[in-house]
């Protein structure tokens, strides 16, 4: 089971996406002859990781009464192969019709991204290297984007700016370097929040560890590269790798031993997986 809290962001982002879609109203909705009562399928049409219940039943609820119901058949976090039925719609046909593209939309990107998640997951298995997402994320689905990582295996990176010190090239410079940058992290920041630092070389990486970094994202670095600064850092910050990984290489960076692998790919580029709904007659 994968805990999902809806929260007032969520809402007002399932009322926007039901209120861009309906306009004023559905104008083919008259096609259909009124209180029809239908029945439909929920149907993968490739292999994917389902991911999403969870947000639909909420989008079923903020549509109100009238609402059709819906039953799952799988549930999220299950790969499911091309051609099953991973869940069905019961109810007013109207209003199925007219919530079907909502509803897919986000069962299809939520499913997208936990497929993708999983590939990467799956690929570094039995390394010890744990997959994280990144910020990288389509702008109001943060929520949705991360809870998707998770449901296709992966790890949440910082959920916002908030969520932890991450200082990068332009903080550097903008503080005169490493040693500045993390004392006034250290003297501004809570205590309970890691402080990381991104590096570019092992000049930097040894700068950081000195300086008392908790973290360091080791950016560019080649896996021979990561080989060396895993083995220079010996212990004493985690480690995370960025920048250029795929799902050619990501095997070999996390066999070069860095703890982290954060990859912008699994949210920023998703391919939306392929599901339909399908009225039975």
């Amino acid at each position: 089971m994968h805990a999902f809290t809806p929260t007032p962001h969520l809402d007002a982002l399932l009322d926007l996406t039901l209120a861009e879609d309906l306009g004023t109203g559905d104008a083919t909705a008259a096609l259909v002859p009124a209180h029809t009562h239908a029945r439909a399928e929920i149907q993968a049409r490739e292999v994917l990781v389902l991911c999403g219940a969870p947000v639909v039943e909420r989008l079923l609820w903020r549509f109100g009464p009238g609402a059709p119901a819906v039953h799952w058949l799988c549930a999220d976090g299950e790969r499911v192969t091309k051609d099953t039925v991973v869940g069905h719609l019961e109810g007013d046909l109207r209003a199925m019709l007219t919530i079907e593209r909502s509803l897919l939309n986000l069962l299809q990107r939520m499913s997208g991204v936990a497929t993708q998640a999983r590939r990467y997951v799956d690929a570094v298995a039995g390394t010890g290297a744990r997959i994280t997402d990144t910020r990288k994320t389509l702008p109001g689905h943060r929520l949705l984007d991360k809870y998707a990582t998770r449901v296709g295996g992966a790890f949440n990176h910082r959920a916002g700016l908030d969520g932890g010190v991450l200082i990068k090239d332009n903080h550097l410079a903008a503080c005169g370097g490493v040693v500045g940058a993390i004392a006034r992290a250290r003297a501004t920041a809570s205590h309970s929040l890691r402080i990381e630092v991104e590096v570019e070389d092992l000049a930097g990486l040894d700068a950081a560890i000195a300086a008392g970094a908790e973290v360091v994202l080791l950016d560019n670095f080649t896996p021979a590269g990561i080989a060396e600064a895993v083995k220079r850092a010996d212990g004493r910050v985690l480690t995370e790798a960025s920048g250029g990984i795929d799902l050619a290489n990501v095997r070999a960076y996390a066999e070069a031993g860095v703890d982290l692998i954060s990859v912008g790919a699994l949210t920023h580029s998703v391919r939306a997986a392929d599901l339909a709904l399908e009225v039975l007659t």
